[in-house]
């Protein structure tokens, strides 16, 4: 009998070729899974292909809603980002499809897993180390980390002299990954920071000098931070983002140009869209601002700065993790109320914010007189909290 291989399969030039290469270089049965998280593919194309080129079965797993919910939710309410900028998506993705190889893994009684992530990427590190929180057992095969082919132009002869179809070419060669929350870019004329991105990369948005002429106006409904209305109707978690990305993405919101550090130890650079994705960060956060006090908030950022790390390295089902949740949705149990969102041409704006429970008292706040707050009583408070260091420079003049 032969062995059963499951290849984390996307109909993509690397995972397309590893079906005849498997075949050619394994005794066994290549069953392909496709695990639909948003990439937008027309899924039948991606079945027929799948046997086409070899596979001795294929499955198409919608996890969409999962994603969003499971994934997605937690990561709104941590308001995290790698490095200060990059809202992640590739890497909130691949946990979940990690699991979904596992469990038909486990169905077919497969002991390999195979991937087609590249030996100097974060997904190997990804999509191998969730598998071994689930089943430690099962083997990788990580095709290029053992194969001949050294380059993308490489596997894109590999796959014409083996009459595998591909969705690239040497011409326009860019490393793309899309699920519901972001459309990565990389490789080609990107490789070298000196080279501006080019205006016709986008593909979740338009230009910023290619939008509207005037400001879009939107409303998100959060309850206990998870978005749940727009514009006063509830949606589906997916129909959500979706909506997001499309009102985001008309209006030239959510591209960023950045430069990286991998986990694997080298800087890169990628082109990422998270259209959707800005506006419910931006929209969480400014009503965050009313309804979380002051030390719980700086705490929350310090965890974000950690969230982020996680996820980009791929140490999801972690118990770190799952404690860091926990404390998030501690801050998050007032986090509910109406965030109107300006959007211009690239630009996105806090029209205005009401909030179920806020801590922002407008009698109190305002620079009138209030019953809470006399003005007087400053004076001790500023004596209180400069005497540290007045005793300070009492003790330098002495000097």
């Amino acid at each position: 009998m032969k062995d059963k291989v499951v290849l984390a399969y996307s109909g993509g030039l690397d995972t397309s070729i590893i079906v005849p290469w498997l075949k050619e270089n394994y005794d066994c049965e290549v069953i392909a899974v496709c695990a639909d998280v948003g990439q937008g593919d027309d899924m039948e194309y991606v079945k027929d292909k799948a046997i086409r080129i070899g596979a001795d079965k294929i499955y198409v797993e919608d996890i969409k809603h999962e994603f969003v919910t499971e994934y997605l939710y937690n990561y709104i309410k941590s308001g995290a980002k790698y490095e200060g900028k990059y809202m992640l998506g590739t890497s909130l993705a691949r946990p979940s499809i990690a699991k979904k190889l596992v469990d038909i893994a486990h169905a077919e009684g497969a002991k390999y897993i195979c991937h087609g992530c590249t030996g100097k990427g974060n997904d190997q590190v990804r999509f191998e180390t969730a598998v071994a929180c689930f089943d430690p057992t099962i083997q990788i095969i990580a095709p290029w980390r053992i194969w001949n082919i050294k380059s993308r132009e490489d596997a894109i002869d590999y796959a014409a002299s083996k009459g595998v179809e591909v969705p690239v070419t040497k011409e326009k060669i860019y490393s793309r990954d899309k699920n519901l929350w972001h459309l990565s870019h990389e490789g080609g004329d990107l490789e070298d920071p000196k080279n501006e991105h080019k205006k016709d990369l986008y593909q979740m948005t338009v230009h910023p000098e290619d939008a509207p002429d005037k400001p879009e106006y939107v409303e998100i409904y959060f309850e206990k931070g998870v978005p749940l209305k727009i514009n006063g109707e509830q949606l589906s978690p997916v129909d959500l983002i979706n909506e997001c990305n499309k009102i985001a993405g008309r209006n030239g919101v959510g591209v960023i140009d950045i430069v990286e550090n991998r986990l694997v130890g080298m800087k890169s650079r990628g082109v990422y869209e998270t259209p959707g994705g800005t506006l419910l960060y931006e929209a969480h956060e400014a009503l965050e601002r009313l309804t979380i006090d002051k030390n719980t908030s700086h705490y929350k950022q310090m965890i974000g700065i950690k969230y982020g790390e996680l996820v980009y390295d791929g140490l999801w089902f972690t118990e770190l993790r799952e404690a860091l949740d926990a404390f998030i949705d501690v801050t998050q149990k007032n986090v509910t109320g109406t965030v109107k969102m300006k959007l211009y041409k690239g630009y996105i704006m806090v029209a205005s914010v009401d909030a179920e429970k806020p801590l922002y008292d407008e009698g109190i706040s305002s620079f009138g007189a209030s019953e809470l707050y006399d003005h007087k009583d400053a004076e001790g408070f500023i004596k209180l909290f400069s005497l540290p260091y007045k005793i300070k420079a009492m003790i330098k003049d002495k000097e």
